[in-house]
């Protein structure tokens, strides 16, 4: 194995080449990339997944360039060993040694990946890496990635094997963004594997070779090592051809996204689905809304099977008639005219004697109460309790002829079924007095008083 040259000299031969876009697109990918994303994003610096490959090694001379002519940014590199290799602390090693010769930030990462049934110890390990590399990236750096052409036909392949719609074919873009809100850019999606390797090369950038990338169990490896060179060697271009095709995916997916927020915003009530005018849109796009629909709220996309059970569930239900479809973190359930997702929660608990203090219902939400039009002030004997799931209380709101059930008057509101035993219940002693959210007992109501109130720390939002 070659020593990795003095960052002083690599630099100085890249300049030379920088004008040479034709025989190095990398170098220019890597300039046009990053420069993008730091101008339209508040990025402080960048973090480079090493593995210590090839693709990852010259990514990090690129990015240690790239730095060096824009000083304001800083430059981390992190390695994450999935336990999947006797030769993964030596790969560890190598990389610390490289980040040493470069003065980069280095940051090793251990994570634990144990096999699971349905799911391939390849996604498990990749979801690992990305749960490791968005935790230990400083605050505000960009991920770079270094998946080049090559992996990215593997990728549509694979997913053209899976049966995979507009979105999945369109493989991976050169940014995306994390759930947590991180940026990850992919500089060398425009690069063939032979570039990158002829760069290492050229300017003697050493790497290692991970030995199971020669096994053919992996469906990746497989294609890599079995299909990829064949398709090659009988089709000239073949891989800028689908790099090409990849990219035409893309564009239409982003006109396709288009459509789907217009008909989120006709359609979405805060975060319930209208289906009086999901029912207004051709069948394509109603399953492309449903789709956006739980998408924008992370779930896993349904089945096609389970996709036209919500639709025609919803769409031709009588109107009051009970709906559930589960999927695998929840389900889609309708109430009136409005389609709802709902996770299961835990039921919270009754307290007693809570007094006029704010009271803490879940990780997320509290309860606090002010003074002004409400209920009246407590008596010195009377407790103050919250109380949830007395569905059967009858109590009578403010201008309403007479007492109902609390499921009476919370149907008549609009509360759907499944929430209604969440719902807080303000007690002095065993008197319903409020029914926080939506109205008071009037027997206890007065002008200057209490009234308590809903705070959810997820939106700032009281009600």
């Amino acid at each position: 194995m070659t020593q990795t040259p003095l960052y002083s000299r690599f630099a100085a031969s890249l300049d030379k080449l920088l004008a040479d876009e034709e025989t190095y697109p990398a170098t220019h990918a890597v300039t046009h990339t990053i420069t993008h994303a730091v101008t339209h994003t508040a990025i402080s610096g960048l973090t480079v997944a090493l593995s210590g490959g090839v693709d990852s090694m010259v990514l990090l001379h690129l990015c240690r360039h790239y730095i060096q002519v824009n000083p304001h940014l800083a430059l981390q590199a992190i390695y994450v060993d999935h336990g999947l290799s006797p030769n993964s602390l030596q790969w560890q090693a190598f990389c610390q040694e490289q980040c040493a010769v470069l003065a980069v930030e280095f940051t090793p990462i251990s994570v634990s990946v144990e096999a699971q049934s349905r799911q391939s110890l390849e996604a498990q390990a990749r979801v690992a890496r990305y749960d490791a590399l968005d935790k230990h990236a400083h605050p505000c750096h960009a991920l770079v990635l270094g998946q080049h052409g090559d992996d990215q036909v593997e990728t549509f392949l694979l997913r053209l094997k899976r049966g995979s719609g507009l979105k999945g074919l369109g493989a991976m873009h050169a940014r995306s963004t994390l759930p947590s809100g991180r940026v990850c850019l992919r500089p060398l999606l425009i690069s063939q594997r032979s570039d990158i390797e002829a760069f290492a090369k050229t300017f003697g950038i050493s790497h290692i070779e991970d030995e199971s990338n020669l096994s053919d169990r992996f469906d990746r490896n497989f294609l890599r090592n079995q299909v990829l060179p064949l398709l090659k060697s009988r089709f000239s271009g073949f891989v800028p051809s689908v790099m090409r095709t990849v990219e035409l995916l893309q564009g239409q997916q982003a006109l396709l996204d288009e459509l789907t927020q217009a008909d989120l915003a006709y359609c979405l009530n805060e975060q319930s689905l209208s289906i009086r005018r999901l029912a207004e849109l051709a069948p394509l796009r109603q399953q492309n809304l449903v789709r956006g629909w739980l998408a924008e709220q992370g779930i896993q996309m349904p089945s096609q099977k389970q996709l036209d059970q919500i639709l025609t569930q919803a769409l031709n239900a009588r109107s009051d008639a009970q709906m559930t479809v589960a999927l695998s973190a929840g389900q889609v359930r309708r109430f009136r005219d409005q389609l709802y997702w709902v996770t299961e929660l835990p039921p919270r608990q009754v307290q007693y004697d809570v007094g006029l203090a704010n009271v803490v219902l879940d990780d997320v939400t509290t309860l606090s109460v002010a003074e002004g039009r409400g209920v009246r002030h407590p008596t010195a004997d009377e407790r103050v309790s919250v109380q949830f799931n007395c569905l059967n209380e009858k109590v009578k709101p403010p201008g309403r002829s007479g007492r109902n059930t609390l499921k009476h008057w919370l149907k008549e509101y609009g509360v759907p079924t499944w929430e209604r035993s969440r719902v807080p219940l303000i007690y002095y002693n065993d008197e319903l007095v409020q029914v926080v959210g939506f109205f008071v007992n009037e027997a206890f109501s007065s002008p200057q008083g209490l009234n308590w109130k809903l705070e959810d720390a997820r939106n700032k939002k009281d009600w």
